[in-house]
């Protein structure tokens, strides 16, 4: 049997192409939002040549097919054709929540192996600078920074890209708004307007009509997923109304238009105003108690690196370095990151397919040196209790370390390397807080989805 007849007898097996809501992948699974899910025959499915497995979880239906899944995917989407509905159409009953970690999930599995190759090459950086065996300013720290930094700077367009394979849209007009969200004049403005530069302006108008707010979306997630949600719908908008003689130019071109002003108008700035509002919230936490305030913070921690809100914390602790000279918050994004890799960890544990281990370890140690995006994208998106385990676990982590008042004295990445930084009276309670972190988070995660993670 090829593959193109286990493809069609896959389609066949979970209900057929009516059954299917949508279809995407990750590293080595297809995976599928189904109508019914009763209409799977499973046993059926794992018998077919080239599949290493299936399971039924978390609201998809899930086919292990390995490092081939991309060929496999691309395939099925030609059978699939013009009738593969987009990810915006939810089956009925599935929660928010669920849709919301679907769509992230699907967003950022294909890119995932560019994150965790960065992510790796970075978290080994931040180590080296740590130990002092490059310095900070030399120009090999400037080198192996920019090959692991682009990325995550550039990481819009990674995202429009995936993003219009999910929302059914046009990658290239996908891509032409990650350009207008990320290009010099705005980015260069915002710079301006951070550093109080004179001369620097808040928005651009538009026919002294409509204000283009002046923000930063480098390393942005939200913004850009949002984005080109809306512009999936624009672009099927304006095609359905556009007669034929016009369509080859002027749907590209109206699509394109709309499309990035309701990126730059609208969506861009409500997804920068709910960072700001996040960096708000907290600093009033610290008013309240160091200890509720780290409760809190560690629990919004791992949901904020997943929202690409997480950015908003960072300010906060710059500030903190400046008035006080130490900060307490950078503490608690250390927790944070231990919990996710001891998730991360278990996972791994669990896994028994050899694909699977191998990118979850990646992700694992990643996370470990700092970068979290492999593990939350790649990993936990998938195993929503590993999520809530590594929630639980930075939650009580973080407010362990604040009761006994950890800080800071400066700036550094949030990796296992940092512990160097905190030599002094709060050592031992750091390293006590990344025990409990690591321990806590494998324990539950072991506890809750030990009985999910395929065979």
């Amino acid at each position: 049997m090829g593959t193109q007849e286990a493809i069609n007898n896959i389609i066949r097996l979970v209900g057929g192409q009516d059954n299917i809501n949508n279809v995407w992948h990750c590293m080595t699974r297809l995976r599928f939002d189904l109508i019914d899910d009763n209409k799977v025959d499973q046993g059926a499915i794992k018998a077919l040549p080239g599949v290493l497995g299936a399971q039924l979880q978390s609201d998809q239906f899930q086919i292990v097919i390995g490092p081939k899944v991309n060929s496999w995917y691309e395939q099925m989407l030609t059978v699939l054709g013009n009738k593969a509905p987009s990810v915006a159409q939810a089956k009925g009953g599935k929660s928010l929540v669920s849709m919301f970690m679907d769509t992230v999930s699907g967003v950022f599995g294909p890119i995932v192996p560019a994150i965790a190759g960065a992510g790796m090459i970075k978290g080994l950086l931040a180590g080296l600078i740590a130990l002092k065996v490059v310095s900070a300013k030399s120009d090999t720290v400037v080198i192996i920074d920019l090959i692991a930094s682009g990325v995550f700077y550039f990481l819009p367009f990674f995202l429009a890209v995936s993003a219009a394979k999910i929302f059914k849209t046009n990658e290239y007009l996908a891509a032409a708004v990650a350009a207008c969200l990320m290009y010099p004049s705005l980015i260069d403005a915002a710079k301006a307007l951070a550093a109080h530069q004179d001369g620097a302006v808040s928005a651009f108008w538009l026919l002294n009509a409509l204000p283009v707010s002046v923000f930063n979306y480098a390393s942005s997630v939200i913004p850009v997923i949002f984005s080109i949600l809306a512009l999936s719908y624009i672009h099927r908008w304006v095609d359905r109304i556009m007669p034929e003689v016009l369509k080859t130019v002027f749907t590209p071109t109206l699509t394109l238009f709309l499309g990035a002003l309701a990126a730059l108008v609208i969506i861009g700035p409500i997804g920068i105003y709910l960072g700001k509002a996040l960096a708000w919230f907290i600093e009033g936490l610290f008013g309240i108690s160091a200890s509720f305030a780290g409760l809190v913070v560690g629990a919004i921690r791992p949901v904020a690196i997943l929202t690409g809100m997480h950015h908003a914390m960072t300010p906060i602790a710059l500030q903190n370095f400046s008035e006080r000279g130490y900060d307490m918050l950078m503490p608690m994004m250390f927790m944070a990151n231990m919990a996710i890799a001891g998730s991360t960890f278990a996972i791994w544990r669990l896994s028994k397919n050899r694909q699977d281990k191998t990118v979850t370890l990646s992700a694992a140690i990643s996370a470990l040196l700092g970068i979290t995006e492999p593990a939350l994208f790649g990993v936990l998106t998938r195993y929503k209790k590993a999520f809530i385990a590594a929630t639980v676990a930075s939650s009580l982590a973080s407010a362990f370390i604040a009761f006994f008042g950890v800080r800071l004295y400066g700036y550094i990445l949030s990796s296992i390397f940092s512990l160097p930084a905190y030599i002094g009276p709060y050592l031992i309670y750091a390293l006590s807080g990344v025990v409990m972190a690591l321990a806590l988070s494998f324990i539950l995660t072991t506890w809750l989805v030990s009985k999910e993670v395929a065979e």
